[in-house]
């Protein structure tokens, strides 16, 4: 059975609040694009620039016998490929049906849970979902339509979210990992998923950056990629073998939450009575589990 952390509350806000600021990644990624770095080539830079700039302590750890993090290829090309397929896909559709269809991930990562672990969801989980579902509904089923995909952008967003609901469920086996193997096998491996999705959809994203577009946008790729991309996810690594990946496909909602409002004010998309109830039916889910779950005997003091 998962014990429970006796940090678990702290994680867990710290969670929510840092998927919560990548409901805002939209806006650099459009940026980028706008900025001329088509095709996927501004995620793929900043996969490789965190890579170079822990490559020399990945040979040290080398050198010293240590794990590096390529022994964990499952969790970088799970979780790391999704984030890729989810970075890209803002550039190839909606940014609210990025949203949705990524977001079906909660789902995604309880059945995972049932067929691996054979957890059977509690009814704390089963109100979370209803929850996150519904708001979800509220927000986009506008005239009783379900937003099926209809580009390759909408198919990366849900392949996005199936590979880190799977990624989530490895992490979870992964509490003796260090952080810095963690990072490493998600920058490494998904940067491979990245460059490949670039290759394979080139006539939906476009053609090689020129040299001027990579000089002028280098700046913003280098604070998107250490001050950013780094932090966040140590958080997002780390935090699924502490809370289980269920309560962490729960929180991640809140990325929805800072997604939506953003886009209603930045790019002129509609935010009206659906977006706010959907959003605060989906804070319910996810500070409804933390506080509705019930706390394990034994708890697992490693932070």
């Amino acid at each position: 059975m998962f014990t429970r952390h006796k940090y678990h509350l702290i994680i867990s806000i710290a969670v929510f609040f840092t998927s919560g600021l990548w409901g805002l990644y939209w806006i650099p990624q459009r940026a980028l694009e706008n900025g001329g770095l088509t095709g996927g080539w501004g995620t793929a830079a900043q996969y490789a620039i965190p890579l170079i700039v822990l490559t020399p302590y990945i040979l040290w750890k080398f050198i010293k016998g240590k794990r590096t993090g390529l022994h964990l290829p499952l969790i970088g090309l799970f979780f790391g490929g999704g984030i890729a397929c989810y970075a890209n896909s803002f550039l190839l559709t909606d940014i609210m049906r990025v949203f949705i269809l990524f977001y079906l991930m909660p789902i995604w990562t309880t059945i995972f849970e049932y067929i691996f672990f054979k957890q059977i969801p509690k009814w704390q989980r089963g109100v979370s979902l209803f929850l996150a579902i519904l708001g979800l509904w509220i927000v986009f089923g506008k005239n009783g339509d379900i937003p099926l995909p209809e580009n390759v952008g909408d198919w990366l967003a849900i392949l996005g979210g199936l590979l880190c609901a799977a990624g989530a469920i490895k992490l979870e086996e992964a509490k003796s990992e260090d952080i810095t193997s963690l990072l490493y096998s998600f920058f490494f491996y998904g940067l491979l998923v990245t460059l490949f999705t670039s290759l394979i959809f080139s006539d939906a994203f476009g053609s090689f950056p020129n040299l001027f577009s990579w000089i002028e946008m280098l700046p913003l790729l280098l604070v998107l990629s250490i001050f950013f991309f780094i932090p966040s996810n140590i958080v997002i690594l780390w935090s699924p073998s502490r809370i289980g990946a269920g309560l962490f496909s729960i929180l991640v909602l809140s990325e929805i939450i800072f997604g939506t409002v953003s886009a209603a004010l930045l790019s002129n998309e509609e935010f009206g009575w659906r977006e706010g109830i959907g959003g605060f039916l989906m804070f319910l889910a996810g500070f409804g589990e933390i506080f509705l779950s019930k706390k394990n005997s034994g708890n697992n003091s490693a932070i």
